[in-house]
């Protein structure tokens, strides 16, 4: 029997909240095993080679712990050496014109940085692969492509990180959220009066997934500076320009998707289906046909995240000798760790939990229409 508009309303709103949900989750998981689970390995590694004091060649998966670090310690030591409060200073003296053509020429770079960032990666990765198991003779030309694709690695993410941080400062003025605002609408005329076929919606939901996650990176910013530079009460008002900007995002992917579903005759159960790949994803399942999985790349927000997250915790530390201090380094280092490895471990629960009731779900879903 078909459904009226309104139960399809109802239908696309639920599918289409989780989705973005889960896909925000699976960020923040990705996020969160870059700052705990690869420091980890590589400590691992590294005690397994002083352990056995002789040269064993690394593992793939080895390599690129060791290069994704290499990129993470690069960008945040350039990171500690660019002044935050004078660039942000320098931006908000510019007119609001100037600002929103300069919000919007980052937004549109900061997209276009993103997919190249993920194929650099990609091609790290895959140079990595074939230095850990190529022979003798081709040794030095999967070194050379290692070290060079390496060096590309980091400056795409250098360029990502400038983006992301100059992005976050236009954010951090609160003068400015008209301006995070009327950018959502104009996100809304965009993209509802184009043409979409079923696999570019797949993707724009993943990606809508991924700019939550930024912009809860972004709300981190702005939390940071203003722990360390606002005066007077200013949290109320931190909180309220946050709801405001999570609902108003909230919404308008409702709107958006609402109607390029309307006008491309796009089914709500499409995005149950996009829901299943991505819980297929989490649980490492093959997918029908090779969809589109969800792919992010959390070096530039992690990298922005240690360094305004650094003068934070540098503020509470006591003024004592230096090894008390270096104790209280050492003691604060080690909680913030144990507390983001039981996020990891929680959150990582929480998806297979999920991801296998919801895969489970559609199966039987599937079995019940065929036998029917």
């Amino acid at each position: 029997m078909r459904k009226n508009g309104k139960e399809c309303m109802i239908l696309f709103s639920a599918c289409h909240g989780d989705l973005i949900d889960v896909g925000f989750f699976v960020c923040f998981d990705s996020f969160l095993s870059l700052l705990t689970i690869m420091p980890t390995r590589i400590l691992l590694t590294l005690w397994r080679l002083l352990h056995t004091r002789q040269f064993i060649r690394p593992s793939a998966a080895e390599l690129c712990d060791f290069a994704c670090f290499v990129v993470l310690a690069c960008a945040v030591t350039l990171l500690e050496g660019t002044d935050i409060s004078l660039i942000y200073h320098m931006i908000r003296g510019q007119g609001t014109i100037k600002l929103y053509v300069v919000y919007n020429v980052l937004e549109i770079f900061d997209k276009l940085c993103q997919s190249f960032g993920g194929d650099v990666l990609q091609t790290l990765f895959n140079s990595a692969e074939g230095l850990a198991n190529c022979t003798e003779e081709n040794m030095r030309f999967w070194i050379w492509r290692f070290i060079s694709d390496q060096a590309l690695a980091m400056a795409a993410t250098n360029i990502l990180i400038a983006i992301t941080l100059s992005t976050c400062i236009v954010a951090h003025n609160n003068a400015l959220l008209a301006l995070l605002v009327s950018n959502n609408f104009a996100e809304i005329k965009s993209n509802v009066f184009k043409r979409f076929s079923k696999d570019n919606i797949h993707s724009l939901v993943y990606a809508d997934s991924i700019e939550r996650f930024h912009i809860s990176a972004f709300l981190l910013f702005v939390l940071a500076q203003n722990i360390l530079e606002a005066e007077g009460p200013w949290f109320e008002s931190f909180l309220f320009n946050a709801l405001l900007v999570f609902v108003c995002e909230m919404l308008i992917d409702i709107i958006k998707h609402s109607f390029l579903a309307k006008f491309n005759d796009i089914m709500p159960i499409a995005y149950s289906e996009f829901l299943e790949d991505l819980c297929k994803q989490t649980l490492n399942m093959q997918t029908e046909n090779g969809k589109k999985n969800l792919t992010f790349v959390p070096l530039a927000p992690a990298c922005v995240v240690i360094r305004v997250l650094t003068p934070v915790f540098a503020a509470r530390l006591p003024c004592t000798p230096l090894p008390w201090r270096l104790f209280w380094i050492l003691l604060l280092s080690g909680m913030t760790y144990v507390m983001l490895a039981s996020l990891k471990v929680m959150i990582g629960m929480g998806l297979q939990r999920h991801a296998t009731w919801y895969v489970k779900r559609c199966q039987k879903r599937k079995h019940h229409l065929h036998f029917d």
